[in-house]
């Protein structure tokens, strides 16, 4: 089994799926115009401009529609990878994971249709994350929101990054004894920017591969982003729990008054213990 991207325009995703006509249409993912499920492959047409197959058919696929159009093909294992989630939400952590896949494990992760977890609804991510977690060797680390704005006070957010996917690397090789030549690191900076951020880490991963999409690409990445979103989640709901108050994810408007209401019950100050302060909402929410 294997995946295989290829760069599309949106013209050709859709007149590659009118020739797909008794393929199985899956509801759409975000960021993705389709998902189809043939009896070999899942294909997924996102928005970025790369088509996805995942499965047995995928060589098939591609070669039959495009051999000469740009292929990822660089599936190499075993191999580690890492993702972070929570960036973009006002409340809950900052979560960075790295997860190790050797070739035995591709076969049962590939039944079990793994994807980026933007690809996927975070009820699917709750079903799909326990099995992972047991299965693969993996590093976990949460940045909770007090921490997080403590450190953000010497530290911007790439900074922050940079260093928990560094570190999540370190813990992981202690954890295996060694890294397989392989380890790609889903990008968010530069190579040369991660490791300046990084320069007085007591102990620093060299040699990682930098690739954005990396999610849909590399199982590894892939596992680490599910287990990622899945810890995300697990912390939302304890802070809830904990406050008795419903949370919004993301940071778009709604939040703000999100905001102003729990500032409200809890006061001003209990926002650094739920929150990243430095977002424009805080501002927004509070200057209303």
């Amino acid at each position: 089994m294997s995946v295989k991207t290829l760069t599309m325009t949106k013209e050709e995703m859709f007149a590659f799926k009118a020739k797909l006509s008794t393929a199985q249409v899956r509801k759409t993912p975000p960021y993705a115009y389709y998902q189809l499920k043939t009896p070999d492959c899942v294909i997924t047409a996102y928005t970025s401009g790369k088509i996805v197959f995942q499965g047995v058919g995928a060589d098939a696929y591609v070669d039959l529609l495009a051999p000469q159009k740009n292929v990822s093909t660089n599936i190499s294992y075993p191999q580690c990878g890492s993702d972070e989630v929570g960036t973009g939400d006002y409340f809950g952590p900052v979560v960075v994971c790295a997860a190790f896949v050797k070739e035995e494990d591709v076969s049962d992760l590939k039944k079990l249709n793994i994807q980026d977890s933007k690809a996927i609804d975070d009820t699917t991510i709750r079903t799909l994350a326990p099995t992972l977690i047991k299965q693969l060797p993996h590093s976990l680390l949460i940045l909770d929101n007090a921490k997080y704005n403590q450190i953000h006070a010497t530290n911007n957010m790439v900074a922050m990054k940079a260093k928990l996917h560094n570190q999540a690397y370190v813990h992981l090789k202690h954890k295996l004894g060694s890294l397989p030549s392989f380890c790609v690191v889903d990008q968010f900076v530069q190579a040369a920017s991660y490791y300046r951020y990084i320069q007085t880490e007591k102990e620093i991963v060299r040699n990682l591969h930098f690739e954005t999409k990396a999610e849909n690409k590399y199982l590894a990445v892939a596992c680490a982003s599910i287990i990622a979103r899945y810890a995300f989640l697990k912390t939302f709901d304890a802070m809830e729990k904990h406050y008795d108050f419903h949370f919004l994810k993301g940071a778009g408007s709604k939040v703000d008054a999100n905001i102003r209401e729990f500032v409200n019950h809890f006061g001003k100050e209990e926002l650094r213990n739920v929150a990243k302060l430095h977002f424009a909402n805080t501002k927004k929410a509070l200057d209303e």
